[in-house]
């Protein structure tokens, strides 16, 4: 398809300052919506750098949908940025995990569409970090390996690494200041989602999704195509208790 040379000077400047800022405000989301052809080469654009472009109030915003997008925030910088010198992959699987549970909060395990609550304290965030471990726990050890390595996820070395953080075991240690504990982490957690513009802190240590969150869940952890299971391993041993619970409700009726 041939494109006029307005159309590709409009769409090319949308696109760069979408590399930019990852978002473009509202005079550029106006042409988005008004220009078909505007809107056909920016998504030709934008797909060619593996990502989605997806629309939050009037705002266009730049979603990489691949590891191999140059846009998705790397490990490395990851480790710089927010992890303590010395981080391991197990730092960054807790901090993906606890992402993922935090979500999960929002959204009652992922059984529903829209949010079942207006905000997360911290503590009740700590709390379901740790029901999930204990849940991943429940299961044999070697299904556990095998999990590992369907998802591409390291679940005993996450167990392991949360468990380090024991805040009991911690208390003796606290005056010295070279602890870290499970809270602490979650609020490093916190920074980066909050840096992401994907929770907003609104005091009394609690926490609030944002809009571009609720498009994010949505659109993407929902959808097999890319939570490739995860979510459903994560709750199966909730939702295996709740209908064991609801079949026994029937048989004593």
């Amino acid at each position: 398809m041939l494109y006029e040379a307005e159309t590709v000077r409009s769409a090319f400047s949308i696109f760069r300052l979408l590399t930019q800022d990852g978002k473009a405000g509202r005079e550029h989301y106006h042409i988005y919506l008004a220009d078909d052809a505007v809107r056909g080469l920016l998504d030709e654009f934008v797909r060619s750098v593996d990502c989605d472009l997806i629309t939050v109030g009037q705002e266009l915003i730049l979603i990489p949908t691949t590891g191999d997008s140059p846009f998705h925030v790397s490990n490395e910088y990851m480790r710089k940025t927010y992890l303590k010198t010395g981080a391991t992959n197990a730092d960054l699987y807790l901090l993906y995990f606890a992402s993922l549970v935090l979500f999960g909060e929002f959204y009652n395990s992922y059984l529903s569409k829209e949010p079942t609550r207006d905000f997360l304290p911290m503590n009740e965030w700590v709390q379901a970090v740790q029901e999930r471990i204990n849940a991943l726990k429940e299961h044999n050890p070697e299904d556990l390996k095998e999990a590992a390595a369907e998802f591409s996820y390291n679940w005993p070395m996450l167990i392991e690494k949360w468990e380090q953080m024991d805040d009991l075991k911690e208390q003796a240690k606290r005056q010295s200041g070279n602890t870290i504990s499970r809270l602490s982490f979650l609020d490093t957690v916190r920074r980066f989602l909050e840096d992401q513009k994907l929770i907003m802190d609104i005091g009394n240590f609690e926490m609030e999704l944002t809009e571009k969150a609720k498009t994010i869940v949505q659109r993407y952890f929902m959808d097999l195509e890319y939570n490739r299971g995860i979510l459903h391993f994560l709750y199966q041993m909730e939702m295996k208790r709740e209908e064991e619970h609801m079949n026994a409700g029937h048989i004593e009726n």
